[in-house]
């Protein structure tokens, strides 16, 4: 076990290290340069195309074997809207003080652009699997874009395997035990804590109650197939974001008056030296890369933007332009950072549980427990309870999301019935998740989320001159008036099929 452990911190540190962290963010920049600055140019353009008609047009479904635009959104956010959003605040903030608010805006900023380009290259190399749906993801950009340059062939394959791999590892344990297991602790401890384990023959069989609990609703919904996922997300999301944001104004309305100090802090400290490591820790959590080593493996990483992981729901769309699935991605990543993130910040700061003179942490709070007794303080054990509902939510909805890139990376790997076979596995884990004890799976579940990362971005950043192409191209129809062909897909046929649909205005 010492040598496993061993093995994984170095692979780990290699994934979430210096190299991981510089892939990321470069990407980012690089795809923020070349798209024009798209997110700020064109920000009323992608907000009305995405916010604007999540209550009308984005509700339609023009195409059989897809999901309209918001339940592909929803579905996305179920596993991008995690507990991140609360315990990578609160990490970032205890690690790095109120200046580390600030450079989770700025990465979060550019990885509205990554999301943004691995959403354009899923919908442009989708296809249809054996049962009509659509199939998309990193691993057929990487197969059919990294692998259609010359001499890389079996280099894309290769790399859209070891995707698919990693992806299916980390599910089982970053998106299923470790998120169950969480569930779990926080349901006990708040709700259990005080009962002899005596009267329950054993504290286990309490676990072992909220496992089987989880189990049965997980089967219900994801058995269901995919349609089902999706109906129950368009439902429960925006519910629950919806709810969360209200109980975080609440208690902003309640420190109003801290405000002005609150924002003051998140400057002023920016740019200090605590703030650039805190910065680091809130960065990996927000958007996908985790330089901390001691608490935040089991965290959950908040939009997801450089995984590649909500690529695949987004290819489920039924919208035909690959830029407007784009669109989507960074209405995504700003939903979940510069909304919810940001709620779960100004709660922390203005609570009095953070020094704001001095950035420190009050004394007794952690970062596991920063944002529950920011809502004690003022809103008494209710307020806790809140929290801990949040958190399971956010929790459940991030064990729906990753069931769906388990099954469709097993697709790829072995074919629509072995992913039908994947779905039971991963419900069965789902009780091994309550009862668990050891950190190692967890541990190890992060090296391969920070492994799923580089492949993904390696076919990204090799598909950036067709990220140009592709986004002058919309801009040129949309904005310009300019009579020119469409770029829809790679494949002949689809190309032809989606044209014809644009030409009709079925988006």
């Amino acid at each position: 076990m010492e040598t496993v452990i061993k093995i994984n911190e170095t692979v780990n540190s290699f994934a979430w290290g210096t190299f991981g962290i510089a892939l990321l963010l470069g990407t980012g920049l690089i795809c923020t340069c070349v798209t024009g600055l798209f997110q700020i140019r064109h920000f009323s353009h992608w907000w009305k195309g995405t916010f604007g008609i999540m209550n009308d047009k984005g509700r339609v479904i023009n195409d059989a074997g897809a999901l309209s635009q918001f339940r592909a959104f929803c579905t996305a956010l179920c596993a991008t809207i995690g507990t991140g959003n609360i315990a990578g605040v609160s990490t970032a903030i205890c690690f790095g003080g109120p200046g580390a608010v600030f450079w989770m805006w700025v990465a979060a900023f550019f990885g509205m652009m990554v999301k943004y380009s691995e959403n354009v290259l899923g919908v442009y190399y989708r296809r249809r699997n054996t049962e009509g749906a659509w199939s998309g993801g990193p691993m057929y950009y990487l197969q059919d874009g990294l692998g259609s340059i010359k001499h890389c062939k079996w280099l894309g394959k290769i790399l859209g395997i070891l995707f698919c791999v990693f992806t299916m590892l980390a599910s089982f344990g970053i998106g299923n035990m470790g998120q169950i297991n969480k569930i779990t602790i926080n349901v006990e401890s708040t709700f259990f804590s005080g009962i002899d384990a005596g009267q329950w023959r054993n504290i286990q069989n309490v676990d072992l109650a909220i496992g089987l609990v989880l189990m049965v609703a997980v089967a219900i919904i994801i058995l269901g197939g995919f349609r089902r996922l999706a109906a129950v997300s368009e439902k429960l999301i925006p519910l629950m974001t919806m709810a969360y944001v209200a109980g975080c104004l609440i208690m902003i309305a309640m420190h109003i008056t801290s405000l002005p100090a609150v924002f003051a802090s998140i400057f002023r400290f920016a740019l200090g030296p605590k703030a650039a490591a805190g910065g680091a820790a809130g960065t990996a959590i927000q958007i996908a890369f985790n330089t901390i080593k001691n608490g935040c493996k089991r965290g959950v990483f908040s939009n997801e933007a450089g995984l590649g992981s909500s690529v695949m729901v987004h290819s489920n769309t039924c919208a035909r332009e690959p830029v407007k699935q784009g669109m989507w991605g960074i209405a995504e990543v700003f939903l979940d950072t510069f909304v919810v993130c940001t709620m779960t910040a100004i709660v922390v700061l203005s609570s009095g549980a953070v020094d704001l003179a001095t950035g420190a942490v009050a004394a007794g709070t952690d970062d596991a427990t920063l944002v529950a007794k920011a809502f004690r303080s003022s809103l008494g054990r209710p307020g806790e309870w809140f929290v801990v509902l949040a958190i399971t939510l956010f929790a459940f909805t991030t064990v729906m999301g990753w069931s769906y890139y388990g099954a469709k990376v097993t697709e790829y790997l072995f074919g629509v019935t072995w992913a039908k076979i994947y779905r039971f596995v991963f419900i069965v884990l789902i009780v091994f998740g309550a009862i668990m004890e050891s950190n190692l799976a967890w541990d190890i579940s992060d090296t391969f989320n920070g492994l799923m990362m580089i492949p993904n971005l390696i076919g990204v950043l090799t598909q950036v001159p067709l990220i140009v192409k592709l986004t002058r191209n919309y801009v040129d129809r949309r904005f310009k008036y300019r009579e020119i062909q469409p770029m829809l897909s790679f494949d002949p046929d689809i190309q032809k099929e989606a044209a014809r649909a644009v030409k009709k205005g079925m988006e």
